[in-house]
């Protein structure tokens, strides 16, 4: 029959002759070709759909943010799954095939948690991107930034601990161990719990905070006396930055049990009071002139409120209280030390008999026996 053959047929059949004899006896020689037959074409395809997907989701922000992000990882899970494949159409009676199959396993779990993580990066990044808080009125953006961002390291957690318990449950060995310590092990049990329970309070205390939002990232805030600004909001615990450039670091789960002041919960707008004790015979109308022209030509007053009380009478002098509004924190602090300064200026200048005076009456007694 091989005489029959063309000459370049016959020899093309003994040039593969040997190697496939070679493959007949060593069979692992002829998976490791396939894996590396399948590893080239995954390649290929992966360099051709990678650039063939960018071009299609170019007008569409979350798909190309998706594509990014997780074209690697998909790439090595398709990768993965051919290699299942070819491993699991070996023979079962091959040495190490068991070992390579679980290692397999193990890989595409990696694979798909890898893939979960980087599809839920860049979820998050595209909306943070969408909603910036640079604007004036950014106010949704931080609330949306804040539900992100915590929502976010959550789901990557809850996505690797999944990940994580699949792996070792594909271990005969550690599924033994585990189902041991569960059936025997109570009192381990209970010590692991006590040991998580910081964990597992924060994170739910992060669910917690991103769905009702007590703080949100930008607000400003008063912890423990304290003011700043949230920074940043994490999986245990939110940086505050405070007004002299600290970091205070406080636990999630803090912000849930205990009281603390939000300035900008529903909104940055805010009113800030100027205390002034003057003499009882200081007039008024002067005052609450000079306070509203300080205003008017301050930048930081928002033009809703510029009010001059008295708010206390005591034994030498009566407090006056201007009461004013502002747009922000920053700058009701900055228009209440203008209009503090500028008022002690008016009245130093224009009533300086009328600052704060202690009276004493002194009586001339003549001696005895004058």
């Amino acid at each position: 029959m091989t005489e029959q053959l063309p000459d370049w047929l016959t020899t093309i059949a003994y040039a593969i002759m040997p190697w496939v004899v070679l493959v007949t006896r060593m069979p692992w020689i002829g998976i490791i070709i396939q894996l590396l037959f399948a590893l080239l074409a995954v390649l290929v395809a992966h360099r051709i759909g990678t650039a063939l997907l960018l071009r299609l989701t170019a007008p569409l922000p979350f798909s190309r943010r998706l594509v990014l992000y997780g074209h690697r990882a998909g790439g090595m899970m398709v990768f993965l799954l051919l290699a299942q494949v070819i491993l699991r159409n070996a023979p079962d009676s091959l040495g190490g095939i068991a070992g390579a199959r679980q290692l397999d396993a193990l890989g595409l779990i990696a694979a798909l948690t890898w893939l979960g993580v980087r599809c839920v990066r860049a979820i998050t990044h595209t909306i943070i991107e969408l909603n910036p808080a640079d604007a004036p009125d950014n106010l949704q953006a931080r609330r949306i930034q804040t539900q992100t961002r915590v929502l976010g390291r959550v789901a990557i957690v809850m996505i690797i601990l999944i990940g994580s318990g699949a792996a070792l449950m594909t271990l005969p060995g550690l599924r033994q161990i585990g189902t041991s310590l569960l059936a025997s092990a109570g009192v381990a049990g209970l010590v692991v719990g006590f040991a998580a329970k910081p964990v597992l309070g924060n994170l739910l205390a992060g669910m917690q905070i991103a769905l009702t939002q007590p703080i949100r990232l930008q607000d400003v805030v008063i912890v423990q006396n304290e003011w700043g600004q949230i920074e940043e909001i994490t999986g245990t615990y939110v940086v505050v930055r405070l007004w002299d450039q600290r970091r205070m670091i406080v636990p999630l789960q803090w912000f849930i049990e205990n009281p603390f002041q939000n300035w900008t919960r529903t909104s940055s707008e805010i009113l800030g009071t100027v205390l002034l004790w003057v003499d009882y015979r200081m007039p008024l109308e002067p005052l609450r002139r000079e306070a509203e022209r300080i205003c008017r030509d301050a930048q930081d007053w928002d033009g809703r409120l510029c009010l001059v009380q008295v708010v206390e009478a005591g034994q030498h002098a009566m407090q006056v209280r201007v009461l004013v509004s502002a747009g922000d924190a920053s700058r009701s602090w900055d228009l209440r030390c203008r209009l503090r300064e500028n008022l002690i200026r008016f009245i130093q200048a224009e009533y300086p008999e009328f600052l704060p005076n202690i009276r004493a009456a002194v009586e001339m007694t003549q001696p005895a026996g004058a």
